[in-house]
């Protein structure tokens, strides 16, 4: 038997770390939790100094996005793979996720010998993905090379971040957004922030230049 897999937990929640601690404590022969982390300053500082195999991160971290600390993590360490443990069992998740550079994407009803499995699958170099969502991904990948979807879908954009980028397209301000859709000019701007972390640019102008590029919107 090899070396057991080295792992750090990420987790904004107590009594999750714990509970991961607890399952993988009885296969201590094949996973060793190195160390744990509750926020994204304190997991880059953990995951640079330790150099784990795998790093087990939820999706979100409070306000932080584990998204964001997955491409951190992924470009500054890049012999530590990520897998995502999330409770969010949508197929865009999964795909924003993997875009984001991670190893795999797990629900947290995982139980413990399967977790322990695909850490292990992952440490080696395969991508694993929960298996309940496994097919539908299949289904929504070739609906999207279809183009089913509304503009956008491939990027990860979910359909109300499809029509606020048509909107930014289009001229309209941040007021004038929220006013079109029914929503506070806080809500615009957080769907906002979320476009440009999928399309991978810093402001309006350059989301514009990508969607006029790409031909969302014809």
């Amino acid at each position: 038997m090899g070396a057991p897999v080295r792992v750090v937990l990420v987790d904004d929640h107590e009594m999750i770390l714990a509970g991961l601690q607890a399952m993988l404590a009885g296969f201590a022969g094949r996973v060793r939790v190195v160390g744990q982390a509750g926020t994204g300053a304190e997991a880059t500082r953990l995951v640079t100094m330790l150099r784990p195999d795998v790093v087990l991160l939820d999706v979100r971290l409070g306000p932080e996005s584990g998204l964001d600390l997955c491409r951190l993590l992924t470009g500054r360490v890049p012999e530590a793979r990520v897998v995502f443990l999330s409770v969010y069992d949508d197929e865009q998740y999964v795909f924003e996720a993997l875009r984001a550079g991670a190893g795999g994407y797990l629900l947290k009803r995982v139980d413990g010998p399967e977790l322990v499995r695909r850490l292990e699958e992952v440490a080696q170099g395969e991508t694993v993905v929960d298996p309940t969502l496994a097919g539908r991904m299949a289904v929504t990948a070739a609906r999207l090379t279809r183009g089913e979807f509304w503009p956008g879908a491939n990027r990860g954009l979910t359909q109300r971040e499809s029509e606020v980028l048509s909107l930014l397209v289009g001229g309209l301000s941040n007021k004038a957004i929220a006013a079109r859709l029914v929503l506070s000019e806080e809500t615009v701007k957080s769907h906002l922030r979320a476009l440009y972390r999928k399309l991978e640019v810093t402001d309006r102008s350059a989301a514009i230049a990508v969607a006029l590029r790409e031909g969302l919107f014809r």
